[in-house]
């Protein structure tokens, strides 16, 4: 009933007041970032496999530059990200365009995070299970370790999230990540600026 019902209507309520708490915020780092990303652009946008594998269009705010090489690929992220884009990026306020996702009904506040579509078809069974919900802003996974976890660690709480979904839990979990973005712990991966690209089980 609650992940079915409840959970939807309440995810409207919070992001419509969150909206207009927030809204000099959004502002203000869309001006920045005018600057920060060099003519990059301020929104990033990509397809994402949400509920049942449906794919939409995920808005986020841009942290990187559109840097290349001398042959015209992309620096590597680590290069390309602003000091703003770091800060941003660290208190989470990249993801606060998702909040117009939510409202669309394409994500919710919390479930697991909606990553590439190139992904699908590398997971297990058990994996895929984390499509079963809508994605979420915010996951039991992003409280539990985020991008320092490995890719195994990070698919085993989305599938436990999937099967524990309860108000409760979404209430814990929001509350950790509002701590979580005041002690800004794993943002990034041991080995690079963002997270490792998921290559399979193998």
């Amino acid at each position: 009933m609650y992940s079915l019902y409840i959970k939807r209507f309440i995810d409207l309520i919070i992001v419509f007041c969150a909206l207009v708490i927030i809204g000099p915020i959004l502002l203000f780092t869309t001006i920045f970032l005018c600057f920060a990303n060099k003519g990059a652009g301020v929104f990033f946008t990509q397809d994402r496999p949400g509920q049942y594998s449906k794919i939409f269009k995920v808005i986020k705010f841009k942290t990187m530059t559109d840097e290349c090489d001398e042959g015209g690929n992309l620096l590597p992220d680590e290069k390309r990200l602003t000091k703003m884009g770091k800060f941003v990026r660290s208190t989470s306020i990249d993801e606060l365009p998702q909040l117009f996702n939510v409202l669309k009904g394409d994500m919710a506040l919390v479930g697991p995070r909606p990553l590439l579509p190139q992904y699908l078809p590398l997971y297990s069974k058990e994996q895929a299970r984390r499509h079963e919900v809508r994605p979420g802003i915010t996951g039991w996974a992003q409280v539990n370790g985020r991008n320092a976890i490995s890719w195994n660690k990070k698919f085993e709480l989305d599938v436990w999230y999937v099967d524990h979904c309860s108000f409760l839990l979404d209430l814990k979990i929001i509350f950790l990540t509002i701590k979580k973005v005041f002690v800004r712990e794993g943002i990034s991966s041991d080995t690079s600026a963002t997270m490792e690209p998921f290559t399979g089980n193998n």
